[in-house]
């Protein structure tokens, strides 16, 4: 009777053309809200066909009890909701756990555990640990196979932070915390701008080269004044491959960042590292690289300084 009475029970299903419709029978608002008429004015039926109020079998009375009893490992849990905006989960997190510890004293026998989707961003700060190192070693190693000189491959790898800056400035103007979509939006930026670093590379090598050979044709030393040369030869030919390749990854890249649709706030917090950086990494492969390889080369070449 208080089941059915009182919470409610089904009792069929009205068809209203395609849509159903669930038939609920229960007693009256005024039967429900007050004990007393629950007490009174409820009958139960008995087996000798006879109506009992409610209040003669039981004791009705408004008390305040628990809404859920929930466990965890065989223990009484009680969570805690927490929600936030305008920061990132971190930090955020972080701050949380510095005033429960130094504010809150936990009675004997409990303990306090931080869950949710602070978890699952530990767990992929873990592996990112894991996953950056190893992305810049294998870029590392693929550059050294590349051109079998430390050299070259320390040039490329400095490149890298440089183009990082351009990333990080456009995720600051953006108003976008540091997440798991960031990170590999750097890690496909790291890739990339190396690229252009080898890229780059290659011209200059070349130019010298070439520009050697013709020292060696006109019976005379490679000095500085040639060193410059070649690298500001190679240097002019790196131009149009660059914009080309930064045109056409911020042509793939900016749409992105004007949809609103489904996973477009994760697609975007991968694409704005890249476009930031591309920008920056675009000043660095024409101007600082070719200046930290004629610093390195330079050291090789004789003559007068310039």
């Amino acid at each position: 009777m208080v089941a059915s009475g009182l919470g409610g029970e089904s009792v069929t299903t009205t068809v209203e053309g395609r849509e159903r419709y669930t038939v609920n029978v229960r007693y009256p608002r005024d039967f429900r809200s007050d004990p007393r008429a629950i007490a009174s004015d409820v009958l139960v039926p008995t087996m000798t066909g006879g109506m009992l109020p409610l209040g003669q079998l039981a004791a009705v009375k408004l008390t305040q009890g628990p809404t859920s009893i929930r466990t965890e490992n065989a223990q009484l849990a009680v969570y805690v909701y927490v929600d936030f905006r305008g920061r990132d989960l971190a930090h955020y997190v972080a701050d949380a756990q510095r005033a429960v510890r130094d504010k809150v004293a936990l009675p004997a026998g409990t303990y306090l555990v931080w869950s949710g989707q602070f978890e699952y961003l530990e767990r992929a700060e873990a592996k990112l640990k894991i996953v950056v190192p190893a992305t810049l070693l294998l870029i590392f190693v693929l550059l050294y196979l590349n051109f079998r000189r430390i050299a070259e491959t320390l040039i490329v790898m400095l490149s890298l932070p440089f183009a990082l800056v351009g990333g990080l400035w456009l995720v600051w103007l953006m108003g976008f915390n540091l997440s798991v979509a960031v990170a590999v939006g750097f890690i496909a930026l790291a890739g990339v701008a190396a690229e252009t670093g080898v890229v780059m590379l290659i011209y200059l090598d070349h130019a010298l080269a070439a520009r050697r050979a013709l020292c060696e044709a006109e019976g005379r030393p490679f000095d500085r004044d040639d060193l410059r040369a070649a690298i500001m030869e190679g240097a002019v030919e790196r131009v149009r491959p660059k914009m080309m390749t930064v045109t056409a990854i911020a042509a793939g890249l900016l749409p992105i960042l004007w949809n609103d649709g489904t996973g477009s706030e994760v697609m975007q917090r991968i694409a704005v590292p890249m476009i930031g950086g591309m920008a920056s990494s675009t000043v660095l492969t024409l101007l600082v690289i070719p200046a930290i390889y004629g610093l390195v080369k330079g050291r090789a070449a004789t003559g007068p300084r310039p």
